[in-house]
């Protein structure tokens, strides 16, 4: 049997892995372009493109998947079956009528909730206990199709979407691995998604990242740890960008405005919210590397009664 992989970050990569290591035949690898990364922006391969080069599998990289060159350059590997993990582009009905058995995603949501491009990110900024993987047939729409399989996994007060990210990884290549003998027999059972059901996950802005101090420290706890390892939380302290990487929610209230410093420690500062208090425990002020608050606090002392928010000045 003939597979096309389509994935692009670290996220499909033991999915890629696991068809490899068990004996199925990966003719191709399809990415996103290479992009430039880091300060000095050296264009850098995506990590499903280094893989499958470490593995001498070819790799294809259209700008556009919807055009005719990428669909004919794909029917020239005449694939049996098409697998995608976080590819980053919607499949247009050329491509997903190439193969005989079809297209299938390995998406990192429990859907119908959470379609979409950031699914795991969300799951935790929403506050979810519990997050999956789901095998489906693709369709035309966003994360429509209908659904093969799923495995829950929870999430954790300690999970990050970076931990997740890991998590999910690995449960979607080994659903993968489960999945793939009913669907090459002819016995996978799909099931439609309720679109009554559906929410999104659209991809993360800069806004999403702003911390909103009316909101409450058990909300404001989960957008810091769905915003890692990506961008993080951001506020402001005198004006200046502040992120904070990792914080702790509080049950603890004063008569202060949310956003006011409540308490400064040698090892950490306690900011009032909306509702509770939030402990930051990592930050990174502008221009600086991340480090723990303790560090931060000892070239900066901020006062009690001092205000955290805003924008710039």
């Amino acid at each position: 049997m003939r597979i096309i992989f389509m994935g692009t970050p670290e996220f499909a990569v033991p999915s890629l892995h696991s068809l490899v290591d068990n004996g199925y035949e990966v003719v191709a690898a399809v990415s996103q372009p290479d992009r430039p990364k880091g300060r000095k922006k050296v264009l850098a391969p995506t990590p499903v493109k280094e893989a499958a080069q470490a593995r001498g599998i070819p790799v294809l990289q259209p700008q556009r998947m919807r055009s005719p060159e990428a669909v004919a350059e794909l029917a020239e590997f005449e694939p049996d079956l098409i697998v995608t993990a976080a590819y980053g582009q919607i499949l247009p009905r050329a491509v997903l009528d190439l193969p005989r058995l079809g297209c299938i995603n390995v998406h990192g949501s429990l859907l119908p909730k959470y379609r979409g491009g950031a699914p795991i990110q969300r799951s935790i900024i929403n506050g979810e206990a519990v997050t999956g993987v789901t095998i489906m047939y693709m369709a035309e729409g966003l994360d429509t199709g209908d659904m093969i399989s799923r495995v829950e996994v929870p999430i954790r007060d300690e999970d990050t979407s970076g931990t997740m990210f890991e998590k999910l990884s690995r449960a979607g290549a080994a659903l993968l691995l489960e999945t793939l003998p009913s669907i090459v027999d002819g016995t996978a059972k799909a099931v439609p998604q309720d679109d009554a059901e559906a929410t999104y996950a659209p991809n993360l802005t800069r806004e999403d990242e702003r911390i909103d101090w009316t909101r409450s420290a058990r909300e404001i706890f989960n957008q810091v740890r769905g915003l890692v390892p990506m961008a993080g939380a951001f506020t402001y302290y005198n004006g200046d960008v502040l992120k904070v990487w990792e914080s702790r929610a509080l049950d603890k209230q004063a008569a202060l405005a949310p956003g006011t410093i409540a308490e400064v420690s040698a090892s950490s500062l306690i900011v009032q919210t909306g509702e509770g208090m939030l402990e930051l425990l990592q930050v990174q002020p502008a221009g600086k590397k991340a480090m723990p608050a303790s560090e931060w606090l000892k070239g900066t002392r901020p006062e009690p009664g001092a205000v955290l928010g805003g924008g710039e000045q």
